[in-house]
């Protein structure tokens, strides 16, 4: 019973009719076939997906896919689950009803119309955007009618602004091909256009600009297209000031990090993530991220950590290599490796990194790395920081590291 406590644990009596005949679990929304057979719309979707033509009840051809809401069911279901909730029933949400194909299409022709009023376009662009954000199929079905040749014109060739941001607000809910990506990262106009709007005055026109400029450098196979867009000096300073953004604007921290880490992996331009400001601001904010984009984040730190720029950025900033020490298997075994890969580029390069490291425990913390079930290449680089650190041991550790085997090491590039 989604949503709910186990039944047979509470003892909870779910009545027959509210039970999916496919699904056997209580219907969230309920709605009726043909053959007058009710299930649960995700249940009975997903039979029709996989080639059934006939009621799973009756065995009848379905003659009609059509799928009419039972709403009195619906409600019947709702009363009986606030009836219950002292046994943990949570109530079923009202559905939000899939959107008509034919209105997405008037929708859409609308919004592409040079003849129609300016109005009249935003307000069927903020129509799709609120259905596209309804559901999954929503999304699946606006994009089904050719949305990205309708909106990429708008989005940079059209003479209003107001126009051209709802339709990027639209875009960057939909994934775009690789042809796509390509064709933007090769226009250096459309390009352009985007590190602009990265100092726009509306933040939520910052936040769908860096979103585009994610979604075509991931999406791009080309290296030399990906550092085209990456070259971009204005383009860095946007994204970095998305990550200064305060707390309670999580999505802008989301799409800010993705687009930075994105923009990372091209090695011959990172210097301009340093002289963006992005290392300081890695460090402070480290502690607001979720877990994927604190892995993310991690990272773009190591990435960084490999030139000497970076190296000497994160150096320069105290909390960095105390940091890194207490992240050691807190977050995730990948953010453990991110985090031993920057402290060994760090240490590499800097005695007083190496001070600050032994002084914050990172002895313990290599040392359970190693008894850990972390990933190979997190041992390797754990190892070679142990190596390196050895003369900055306390020596009542020293005498106690002979049986400790990390006199062979083998480097492995990473």
């Amino acid at each position: 019973m989604p949503g709910s406590l186990e039944p047979l644990d509470l003892g909870v009596h779910i009545p027959y009719h509210f039970r999916c005949p496919i699904s056997l679990e209580l219907m969230r929304d309920p709605v009726t076939v043909c053959t007058g057979q009710t299930y649960d719309r995700a249940s009975i979707e997903s039979w029709v997906s996989t080639g059934n033509t006939t009621c799973p009840v009756t065995r009848a051809t379905l003659s009609d896919f059509t799928l009419i809401p039972n709403h009195t069911l619906r409600r019947l279901i709702q009363e009986w689950c606030v009836a219950n909730r002292a046994f943990g029933v949570e109530r079923i949400p009202t559905p939000k009803q899939p959107a008509d194909p034919a209105l997405v299409r008037s929708l859409l022709n609308q919004a592409s119309s040079d003849s129609a009023p300016a109005h009249l376009r935003l307000s069927s662009l903020r129509r799709l955007r609120q259905l596209a954000r309804d559901s999954d199929k929503n999304r699946s079905l606006i994009a089904s009618h050719n949305l990205l040749q309708i909106l990429l014109p708008i989005v940079f060739n059209n003479g209003s602004d107001e126009l051209s941001h709802e339709s990027l607000a639209l875009l960057v809910m939909f994934p775009l091909g690789e042809s796509e990506c390509a064709s933007l990262a090769s226009d250096s106009m459309k390009i352009g256009y985007l590190s602009r709007m990265l100092a726009h005055n509306s933040f939520d026109v910052r936040v769908n600009s860096a979103a585009l400029v994610e979604i075509v450098v991931v999406g791009t196979h080309s290296p030399e297209l990906r550092a085209e867009v990456s070259s971009v000096d204005e383009i860095y300073d946007g994204v970095v000031d998305l990550l200064r953004s305060p707390i309670s604007h999580p999505r802008a921290l989301k799409i800010g990090i993705k687009a930075l880490f994105a923009l990372c992996l091209v090695k011959n331009t990172r210097q301009k993530a340093v002289a963006a400001g992005a290392p300081a601001v890695l460090v402070d904010r480290l502690a607001d991220f979720e877990k994927c984009d604190a892995e993310r984040a991690l990272a773009t730190v190591e990435l960084l950590c490999r030139i000497p720029a970076g190296c000497a950025a994160f150096a320069a900033h105290a909390l960095t290599v105390p940091m890194l020490v207490k992240i050691i298997l807190k977050i995730s075994n990948r953010a453990t490796e991110y985090a031993a890969g920057a402290l060994l580029s760090l240490c590499s390069e800097s005695e007083r990194c190496q001070r600050e490291a032994v002084a914050a425990g990172v002895l313990t913390q290599l040392l359970l790395l190693m008894q850990s079930d972390c990933t190979e290449r997190a041992k390797r680089k754990a190892q070679m920081l142990l190596k390196l650190l050895r003369d900055s041991w306390p020596q009542d550790s020293v005498g106690n590291s002979d049986d400790f085997a990390c006199s062979q090491v083998v480097v492995v590039p990473f």
